[in-house]
């Protein structure tokens, strides 16, 4: 794209091209009351509702009443959940034309077309918000969905990231600087590179910076998160930054710290991984990819590193871990799969696992009083599941019923037995 302008102006246009359920482009209007029978409902907060109905007007919930009626959607039998948030997301990165990854770097009328596709799969695998944290076309698209003139998951987005160069990164007066450039664009939130690569975790920013940043950050109500690993997870943990990602290499107290100054840690147990690994052929020789196919053996090392990180973590007692995927081109439409490996290969509670990608995610986005939970009085952002997977974890991935905010994207007819 030349400008976030021009892609403002494509995106409307790509919206008269990418469906919405019956309505054409736009989102179809919400009725004014819809009533959702349910005979399972995952509140979002860690309770289960039995046998309840949903009562919706608009984009809200406005009760809970078991006699109300009439139904205008059955889904007994099916286990009801607020609509999942995934906390980063790449929506930007695709496969090109060829099928190579582009790395997110890609301009033009296939790219933006390709972004929003991704969106369309996310919304479609029960993801009603995301926070994409990759590109400045990010807000195009962000504010194309707000308008109802693409379909796809409430958008937080940046406008521009930030690479941890030491001092080639600035003063802290210009990365307070930068931060208010951010908060003039419109940004939801900064992205900050902290540290290097999974392997080396080399910290890229001082304290002083860091400090600068978040500091800023929090003044101007701009939510910072940062790309971490070992010594630079205390780091900005002490700077008072919002959220940080990955972070193999933290120690125990490093996380003892972030639980007791409520730092979010965002880590992945294993689709980030592997996702690289699957689409192995599209990656490599893509930049900061291995070259041949070989090089994704390495991968399988990184996988088990995220696990055993992972596994420590969700044994710090308060540590808040939020729901995220990191899904680049590959994993859009399957960001479900994080919960899978978070319960069968970390050894997350289930309930856990689902809260953090539902109020607990709400909490970190800041957007608790409005999303995350199904009870009166927040968006209805409705999503329901073929099983149960309190029971069987596997079921996230058989979504047959997506609401957002008050609009039906996907009512698939009920599986027979």
């Amino acid at each position: 794209m030349s400008s976030p302008g021009a892609a403002a102006r494509l995106l409307v246009l790509l919206g008269l091209c990418v469906l919405a359920p019956s309505h054409g482009s736009q989102a179809p209007a919400a009725p004014t009351r819809v009533v959702i029978a349910a005979s399972a409902v995952l509140d979002g907060r860690g309770g289960v509702l039995r046998n309840t109905r949903i009562v919706v007007e608009g984009s809200k919930i406005v009760a809970l009443d078991p006699r109300a009626g009439p139904v205008t959607y059955d889904l007994r039998g099916l286990t009801v959940s607020p609509g999942w948030i995934d906390a980063h997301v790449h929506l930007n990165w695709s496969f090109d034309e060829n099928g190579k990854n582009t790395n997110g770097g890609e301009a033009g009328p296939q790219a933006a077309l390709r972004a929003a596709a991704n969106a369309w799969a996310t919304l479609q695998a029960g993801f009603t918000t995301v926070q994409t944290v990759g590109s400045p076309n990010d807000l195009a698209l962000r504010n194309a969905v707000a308008r109802g003139q693409l379909p796809g998951p409430r958008i937080l987005a940046v406008a521009e990231s930030l690479a941890g160069q030491g001092e080639k990164s600035g003063t802290p007066e210009e990365l307070r600087a930068f931060l208010r450039r951010q908060k003039d664009a419109g940004a939801d939130l900064v992205k900050i590179y902290a540290a290097g690569s999974m392997r080396q975790g080399t910290k890229t920013l001082s304290q002083e910076q860091l400090d600068a940043l978040c500091g800023e950050g929090k003044k101007l109500g701009l939510r910072t998160l940062v790309h971490a690993y070992r010594d630079a997870v205390p780091a900005a943990t002490l700077a008072g930054c919002t959220q940080i990602e990955h972070g193999v290499g933290a120690t125990d107290e490093d996380l003892k710290l972030m639980a007791e100054r409520g730092t979010y840690l965002d880590p992945q147990a294993g689709l980030l991984i592997k996702n690289y690994i699957l689409h192995k052929e599209q990656y490599a020789g893509t930049p900061f990819f291995p070259t041949t196919v070989d090089g994704f053996e390495r991968f399988k090392e990184a996988l088990a590193m995220n696990v055993e990180f992972f596994r420590r973590a969700v044994k710090i007692p308060g540590l808040k871990i939020v729901f995220g995927t990191d899904a680049t081109a590959g994993a859009h439409g399957r960001n479900a799969e994080e919960f899978i490996d978070r319960v069968n290969d970390a050894g997350v509670d289930p309930m856990a696992a689902l809260v953090s990608g539902s109020s607990l995610g709400a909490e970190a986005v800041g957007m608790a009083d409005q999303i995350g939970s199904i009870a009166p009085g927040m968006e209805a952002d409705i999503i329901a599941l073929d099983g149960d997977p309190l029971k069987d974890i596997t079921a996230v991935r058989r979504v047959v019923f997506v609401m957002k905010g008050g609009v039906v994207y996907k009512n698939l007819p009920r599986p027979r037995r």
